[in-house]
């Protein structure tokens, strides 16, 4: 598929945040397509989230941290801030600090925080005390999926050594990062365009994705994928991204 190029007067700078164990590296496809077509994009690695981090202690306000620093580290203006699945949570608590920088604000397949909610509460009760024993087990308090997670839910219908492969890629999420809720009012309220692009099938999440595109109030847009469309439908999810 093919990107249009953009003019320079209407460039703005796409921030794109990763989800629950993927890195910076999860959005490089997309990334590359933004470039391609004329605009610039800056792709973010939550603490603890790199290969070799340390990740005992880190809270949710620590990747919040990380994106507000980013921003202002580069001096960025006239951004779009852009998060796939719990990348949400980060996103949604750096907005209100970053009001005056941002143009836009796309939820991609992601969590969109309800107020006093954690990342875990959003799950079947039963669910959640899973992936909290399953956290509890670990000595650094963090959680990776199985490969039985990555079949079902993240990458349903891909070829088995793409699903291995991505395996391979995660990292443990710290366990606070979904346990952490947010105390900051709902995104609409800072008065910027919002959007929600969904990929059709979405398994991810632990309700419908529709469902969190409706506490925005937009329709989604739909692209095609899976939960994982950022690294399987790039050219689609850019095309979404550039028209949001």
């Amino acid at each position: 598929m093919s990107l249009s190029r953009e003019q320079p007067s209407e460039q703005s700078t796409f921030v794109l945040i990763p989800g629950a164990w993927h890195g910076g590296w999860a959005w490089l496809p997309v990334a590359r397509r933004l470039r391609a077509a004329g605009r610039q994009a800056v792709t973010l690695t939550m603490p603890g989230l790199a290969d070799g981090d340390d990740r005992a202690g880190l809270r949710l306000q620590d990747a919040v941290d990380r994106v507000v620093t980013e921003v202002e580290r580069r001096e960025l203006a006239n951004i779009t801030l852009v998060a796939h699945s719990w990348g949400g949570y980060p996103m949604t608590g750096a907005a209100h600090r970053l009001a005056g920088r941002l143009s836009k604000v796309i939820y991609c397949n992601a969590f969109v925080p309800a107020a006093g909610k954690s990342a875990l509460d959003e799950f079947p009760p039963e669910l959640a005390a899973a992936i909290r024993a399953a956290i509890r087990s670990t000595p650094d308090f963090t959680w990776v999926p199985p490969l039985e997670i990555i079949q079902q839910l993240l990458m349903q219908g891909e070829p088995e050594p793409v699903q291995r492969f991505l395996l391979e890629l995660l990292v443990p999420q710290p366990g606070n990062y979904g346990e952490d809720a947010l105390d900051v009012p709902e995104v609409a309220a800072l008065g910027v365009p919002t959007a929600y692009v969904l990929s059709e099938d979405d398994h991810g999440l632990p309700r419908p994705s529709a469902d969190y595109a409706a506490r925005l109030g937009v329709e989604p847009i739909m692209v095609p994928g899976t939960h994982e469309f950022l690294l399987t439908h790039p050219d689609e999810l850019a095309q979404a991204l550039l028209k949001a």
